[in-house]
């Protein structure tokens, strides 16, 4: 475990108000906690709240796993899909048995022996390399129904190709040949270099965007429907001399419409009749959000049978900053998150400012339901080779249901920056897996500022801090597979309800809800696909068993797949705003 102070950091653009607002927010979270104290106390068990005060921990799990963390999912094996690109030299990681890969059309090794992406076992703390046959050169992801990554494009010869990777459950029975990666040639109607992918209801990819591509596509194709792209206007009206608009940020509404956001602007798509249903207003100030700009995007957490939803866009850099890196010249990057309601009839953004600037955060929606981490990044320049000079060493957390001004607050800081090309997810037992970070083109570790990074770190959120173990639920059962609407019973234990049961102080526990988790595909500052869903609790009892500390909560599923894309979810129970020590994969279908 290391817990660095922050290192110093750019603080130009901090507002005077942010420091009266931080006082506020101490005084906040105290009075909520106050409150909290006495509901639980009459339900009968301490309350499930962390200290006040910035914290966390961060853990260096590996390192080094030889690839460098570019890409990033985590898929219902427990496992984590890594890879980086192919024309990048050779790795710190050697294919096995003396495998080659060999490649005419590859620009820097046609014969590399070394590989280019790795599966992390997070149970065990391995990895192992995976083979990888054409550039997945920032490139984009989806997860199927049935649990598969799809992932795709890149550059080169990797551009329209579609890579698949299965959820193997053991590896070492099937052998190494049966769980890798599969590759299909041009299964892609266009070029997808920094693109975005979004799952549907219906189970298929959205595709849209990337390098000179200003439409979007569908994989697989609908039965019967046309092979070619469809154009968005849209893209082309964002993109600016530096672009900006790449990796656009993409969120499935709860009508069914994408929320798609690009540089500093919104629209509402009607994807099956390629109709632009809601022009949103312009983000305040009018610098660009997206790649290479790099802000990042959530959907904020759906409240049960949701009639709103809201996006929160922060992050970025100034107009100019891309071009400016190249003089060396690293402007001080945005300030500010720009919060909208997409579900009102005349949506206005509502500007807030965190602690500090960030470029190339990574948002990560954590499974409380009531935070938002902003983690690695800069407070300077822009994403590209070398084209940040201060790394943002501290995570932040967003607390969306607080009082505005109150929401932000800085954590412990790692010591390993992780800049361009760094990325980060949510784990199940609800720790932010981050890795990569490699500002120079190719494997560089010597002669530099910022080497390559090949290390995975693991940021613990205060809610896993040991004082809060005897609040941490335990699922000891749930349903794994559910379907739209069921009503289903999750099984629960928490200690501290135990403790009390047995010394007669009544066994109730109170403030219990439960999340549902989809894991994101992460690359480039967007977890693609990340959704957090809290689900209507229809009661909460003591066991059947009528056992000390043990309960039973009854939840219902989402209604719809246009609230929950089919697939497999993690779902967690949340004792106060600790969540339960592991969540439990659960597939709706």
């Amino acid at each position: 475990m290391r817990i660095q102070s922050k290192p110093p950091n750019n603080q130009d653009l901090q507002l005077s108000s942010i420091v009266t607002g931080r006082v506020t927010m101490k005084l906040a979270l105290l009075t909520h906690d106050l409150v909290l104290l006495l509901v639980l106390a009459c339900a009968g068990i301490a309350p499930a709240t962390a200290a006040i005060g910035g914290g966390g921990r961060w853990e260096l799990l590996q390192r080094s796993i030889g690839v460098s963390a570019m890409h990033m999912q985590l898929l219902h094996n427990d496992r984590v899909i890594i890879f980086d690109r192919t024309d990048f030299g050779r790795s710190n990681l050697s294919l096995p048995d003396g495998r080659c890969r060999r490649n005419p059309r590859e620009r820097v090794l046609r014969v590399d022996c070394t590989a280019h992406s790795a599966e992390y076992d997070v149970a065990s703390n391995t990895f192992r390399p995976l083979s990888v046959f054409t550039d997945t050169w920032c490139s984009s992801g989806t997860v199927a129904p049935d649990g598969t990554l799809i992932q795709t494009g890149g550059w080169n010869d990797g551009y329209r190709n579609v890579r698949t990777m299965r959820a193997c459950d053991k590896v070492g029975d099937e052998g190494y040949g049966s769980c890798d990666w599969n590759e299909t040639q041009d299964a892609l109607a266009e070029n997808r270099w920094y693109a975005t992918n979004q799952i549907l209801p219906d189970g298929r990819a959205f595709i849209v965007g990337g390098r000179r591509q200003f439409n979007y596509e569908f994989f697989p194709k609908a039965e019967g429907s046309e092979s070619s792209a469809i154009s968005l206007p849209f893209l082309v009206q964002t993109r600016d001399p530096e672009e900006n608009n790449l990796y656009p940020f993409v969120h499935l509404n709860i009508d069914g419409n994408l929320f798609i956001f690009a540089k500093n602007r919104a629209v509402l798509l009607d994807y099956k009749r390629n109709k632009i249903v809601r022009t949103y207003p312009e983000l305040a100030g009018g610098d660009p959000r997206n790649y290479p700009s790099s802000g990042s995007s959530v959907l904020l957490p759906l409240k049960p049978s949701p009639t709103e939803a809201e996006v929160l866009v922060c992050g970025g850099a100034p107009v100019g900053s891309y071009n400016s890196t190249k003089d060396k010249n690293f402007y001080p990057a945005l300030a500010t998150c720009g919060r909208i309601k997409i579900t009102d009839a005349s949506p206005s953004w509502v500007i807030e400012a965190m602690p500090s600037p960030r470029v190339m955060g990574d948002m990560i929606l954590l499974p409380n339901g009531a935070e938002v981490a902003i983690i690695n990044g800069a407070t300077d320049g822009t994403a590209g080779w070398e084209s940040a000079s201060t790394p943002a060493y501290a995570p932040v957390f967003y607390r969306p249901d607080h009082a505005p001004g109150d929401r932000f607050e800085e954590q412990s800081a790692t010591d390993i920056p992780r800049l361009y090309h760094s990325s980060a997810i949510l784990l199940r037992d609800g720790r932010v897996l981050v890795g990569g970070s490699n500002p120079h083109i190719y494997y560089n570790f010597s002669g530099v500022r910022y080497p390559t990074e090949l290390s995975l770190e693991a940021f613990s959120p205060e809610y896993l801090d040991s004082a809060n173990d005897v609040l941490r639920p335990t699922i000891t059962s749930a349903p794994a597979s559910v379907a739209y609407g069921e009503s289903v019973t999750l099984h629960f234990e928490v200690p501290a309800a135990a403790t009390r049961r047995r010394r007669g102080r009544g066994g109730g526990i109170g403030l219990v809800s439960v999340t549902m988790v989809a894991p994101s595909f992460t690359t480039h500052s967007f977890a693609m696909n990340q959704r957090v869903l809290l689900l209507e609790v229809a009661r909460t009892t003591t066991g059947a068993s009528h056992r000390a500390g043990e309960y039973e909560v009854t939840v219902v599923m989402p209604a719809t797949a246009v609230l929950a894309p089919p697939g497999y979810y993690m779902v967690f129970v949340v004792n106060g705003h600790i969540p339960s020590s592991e969540g439990v994969w659960v597939h709706i279908q």
